[in-house]
């Protein structure tokens, strides 16, 4: 299959592109062979992911472990740059106290950073050598596919709410809940408002990285249908997609602490 669509058409080649490897139980598939509903599996989101998770903190643990406390080597460097830099916007913004906030926020930054950067990958590359053994879908970025960015929001917020129980204690947790901000007598009021403020949370944060990450996507798919006038385009694009990935993680890191410092306080 070439840039230009090869065999397939132009709504084709795009399909092609945006389908993940899917597999499922015989009860998941349809007639014509297709995985649907909850049991279906998007196995290239779940190795790609979870390779690049054991890759970059492998490397850093690796790292960790030979730190000199002299002049640093560039990888270290690197690594104690971006630690530092997440571990101040930490100390600025939550007020807590808490040993998960840091490494939690240390995390989502780089395993988001790491995933996002995928998309910089020419769009045929890793298809092609997917196709060479015979796997016919493969899409490369993992935050291209809402699963997982929703697996990641509702992970933050199961861990909010374990924070807010852990911090407050349950009594103090569900007098939040029933009686902010109207006071108890509005209970109902203040219910209804929490569960749409709690179910809003992660549904923000995974469609906000999502849909960035997806338009990005679809960009470079279009750019590459333009054959021989692709590469003019695309590295300007790249260049400037750049910032959007890093952008991206950081946001995903800062509401995390954000939610996590919200979880802490007391009203």
């Amino acid at each position: 299959m070439s840039a230009d669509g090869g065999t397939l058409t132009t709504t084709g080649y795009i399909q092609h592109h945006l389908t993940n490897l899917t597999v499922c139980s015989d009860a998941a598939r349809d007639a014509a062979g297709h995985c649907h509903g909850f049991w279906s599996f998007h196995l290239d989101t779940l190795v790609i992911s979870g390779l690049l998770g054991i890759i970059v903190f492998g490397l850093m643990a690796k790292v960790a472990g030979k730190a000199t406390s002299g002049v640093p080597g560039s990888l270290q460097n690197f690594i104690e740059m971006v630690v530092g830099m997440v571990d101040q916007q930490v100390k600025d913004t939550f007020h807590g106290k808490s040993a998960l906030v840091t490494p939690l926020a240390i995390t989502i930054f780089v395993w988001v950073f790491v995933m996002n950067a995928m998309d910089l990958i020419p769009v045929d590359f890793l298809p092609l050598l997917a196709g060479a053994v015979g796997i016919n879908y493969l899409k490369a970025v993992p935050t291209t596919d809402p699963n997982l960015t929703f697996a990641m929001s509702i992970s933050v917020f199961l861990i909010t709410i374990y924070t807010g129980l852990k911090v407050k204690g349950f009594g103090h947790f569900m007098h939040e809940v029933f009686a902010v901000p109207f006071g108890l007598k509005l209970a109902p009021v203040n219910l209804l408002f929490r569960i749409v403020e709690e179910i809003a949370r992660p549904i923000s944060l995974s469609l906000r990285l999502f849909g960035n990450m997806y338009a990005g996507e679809m960009v470079f798919i279009l750019i590459a249908l333009l054959g021989i006038w692709q590469l003019p385009l695309a590295l300007p694009w790249a260049l400037f997609h750049i910032l959007i990935i890093t952008l991206q993680a950081f946001v995903f890191m800062m509401l995390t602490i954000v939610y996590m410092s919200m979880a802490s306080e007391s009203h």
